[in-house]
Order: C-alpha cells, then sequence, then structure tokens
C-alpha cells in the first residue's frame, strides 16, 4: 500500500494582503483534512512565494511562517510575473512527493486538492484542475476566454482547454518540468510535453474573495502573446504564405499593366496605385514585428541570465 505522500501546496503572490488570511485559512483546513483522512503526510506544508509585492503580503507570509511551521515563505527581489514566481516555488518543492499549485485569490475550488490527490494515488503523476463552468464568468470574459483557446489551438499550442495554473505533479513530473530552462515561461504549453498519466478533475470557479484581479485584459493578451510565440512558429509561416499571396498578386498587376501599355491604353489610378503602396506597406511592418518578436525571444534566451533572485526565504529561519 502506498505511504502517504507528502503535499507542497504552491501559492504565488502578488498584492494579495486582502485575501491572503482566506487563501491560508482555507488551505490549512484543507490540508488538516487529508492529514487527518491519511491522504497526505503531517510533513505537508504550503510555500508562498511573493512576487515583489508593494503591500503588506510579504509581512503576512513572513509572520504566518513565524506562527506555523507548514507555513513556508519565499520573496523574489523583484516583480518578475505569474509563471516565474509559480516556477520559483515549485522548484523549492523537489524533496516533496506531490506539488499543487493554485492561485491565492480563491477563485479555484481548494476542495479539488483531495480529488488530485486521490488520482495521484491511483497511479496519475499530473492531475490538470478544469473548468466545467463559466456562470461567474461576464460575457466579455467568457467570449475572450473561448477565443484564446481556439487561438491557441488554431496556432498549434497544445494545452488543456479551461485550464489554468491549478494541477498536481509528482516528484518526477516535477522533476522534468525543471529541466526546462527557457527563460520565456509558458508551464501551461510545457506541461503537456512532459507525457507521463495524466487525468483531469473538473470544478466550477468562484468569484475572487476579495481584492482585484491580476490578470486584466491587457496580461491576458501579453499571456497568449507569450505562448504562441514560445510554442508554435505558425505566425512565421503565416507570414511566408501572406508574403507569397501578395507576390502573386503583384505578379498579376504587371503583367496587367504592361498589357495595358502594350495595347496602347492610358493605366490611370494613382489613388489605387498609392493605397496599393499603403497596404502593402503595412503588411511588411506587421511581418516584421512578427519576426521581430522571434528574433528578440531568441535574443533573451541567449543570454541564459537568471529567471529570478530569492531575496528572503523563511525555510532558512527555521
Amino acid at each position: 500500500m502506498m505511504s502517504s505522500p507528502v503535499l507542497s501546496i504552491v501559492v504565488p503572490c502578488y498584492n494579495e494582503q486582502e485575501v491572503f488570511y482566506f487563501c491560508l485559512n482555507e488551505l490549512s483546513s484543507r490540508m488538516d483534512d487529508m492529514i487527518q483522512k491519511g491522504k497526505i503526510d503531517k510533513q505537508s506544508h504550503i510555500v508562498f512565494i511573493d512576487d515583489g509585492s508593494k503591500d503588506e503580503t510579504w509581512n503576512l507570509i513572513e509572520t504566518s511562517s513565524i506562527k506555523h511551521s507548514f507555513v513556508k515563505g519565499i520573496k523574489l527581489s523583484r516583480n518578475k510575473g505569474h509563471q516565474t514566481a509559480l516556477m520559483a516555488g515549485l522548484s523549492t518543492c523537489t524533496d516533496s512527493d506531490i506539488s499543487v499549485s493554485i492561485d491565492a485569490d480563491l477563485q479555484d475550488d481548494s476542495s479539488v486538492i483531495e480529488k488530485m490527490v486521490d488520482e495521484y494515488r491511483a497511479g496519475c503523476d499530473i492531475v490538470y484542475g478544469v473548468r466545467n463552468d463559466r456562470t461567474s464568468d461576464t460575457y466579455f470574459k467568457k467570449f475572450s476566454a473561448e477565443l484564446f483557446y481556439k487561438l491557441m489551438f488554431l496556432m498549434g499550442v497544445n494545452q488543456v482547454s479551461n485550464h489554468a495554473d491549478f494541477r498536481l505533479l509528482s516528484k518526477r513530473a516535477l522533476n522534468s518540468l525543471l529541466q526546462y530552462k527557457e527563460q520565456n515561461l509558458y508551464i501551461r504549453g510545457l506541461i503537456p510535453l512532459i507525457g507521463y498519466p495524466s487525468t483531469k478533475v473538473f470544478y466550477s470557479r468562484s468569484e475572487r474573495a476579495a481584492g482585484e484581479s491580476k490578470y486584466p485584459l491587457k496580461k491576458m493578451l501579453s499571456l497568449a502573446l507569450e505562448g504562441i510565440t514560445s510554442f508554435s512558429i505558425t505566425p512565421l509561416r503565416i507570414v511566408s504564405a501572406l508574403g507569397f499571396s501578395i507576390s502573386i498578386l503583384s505578379s498579376i498587376g504587371v503583367l496587367y499593366t504592361l498589357i495595358q501599355y502594350i495595347l496602347g491604353h492610358t493605366v490611370s489610378g494613382w489613388a489605387s496605385v498609392i493605397l496599393a503602396i499603403l497596404f502593402i506597406g503595412g503588411v511588411q511592418m506587421l511581418c516584421l514585428g512578427i519576426i521581430g518578436e522571434y528574433v528578440g525571444k531568441i535574443y533573451i534566451e541567449s543570454k541564459n541570465r537568471p529567471k529570478y533572485f530569492i531575496e528572503k526565504d523563511t525555510r532558512d529561519e527555521k
């Protein structure tokens, strides 16, 4: 019979002072319940990662880590973004048997963590938390989310629909994830590349307990761009196809102009020529922008700089 695994719950935080104690109380309650049932080991713990918060988030984490032995805190030297903060937290959990990542806003159903543990004990290395209900979302949020997943699929990015970063990883799945060294992180796309037995557990997402969302439209668009350019070269192929199509059309236009000239017809249309030049110029700038995005990523990756620096770690104080 499998012994009770040590669980690490990883929680990235950025300006979460309003919701922190709600999050701590709920996750600690879930963890205590699973310990009492013998599903996880009593050495299980919660790791909070402060992603350069400007409010009192770190002070709350530090105070809680002194008060509770199961709370561990890591403070990054500056804000590096959700994906990097999550990876920083996961990298501290390599001694645990399983790790679960969840956001501090409590919109993901923490009761599902127990189901994830059950699936792990049944033999799965990766368990995805997947939303099956968007009734709490606004119409715009639903529309943009559906558009996001369709766009990612069309661009060839392999990811689980309606899954964000609420998931369980076994020790070997986590160690495999940490072997990916790229600077441009899109963890939702990296996890399916690992392989290993996986499954899904479904849940309904709730309203945010307190505070404001840290993922407005601007960040969602940035995340989509990060995912597409990190995992797909489809945009480059679209650029090539577009360039080829414009070349064909231009050749037809040149041929038409020559025929008209030979027949002695005056070719008028100054406005249409200017519009054609502006159109082609705009397309060229768009194509250069897409190519530049990929070149920029190559430039960043080639430097191989550290992803983050840890300023404080409460584990060193225990």
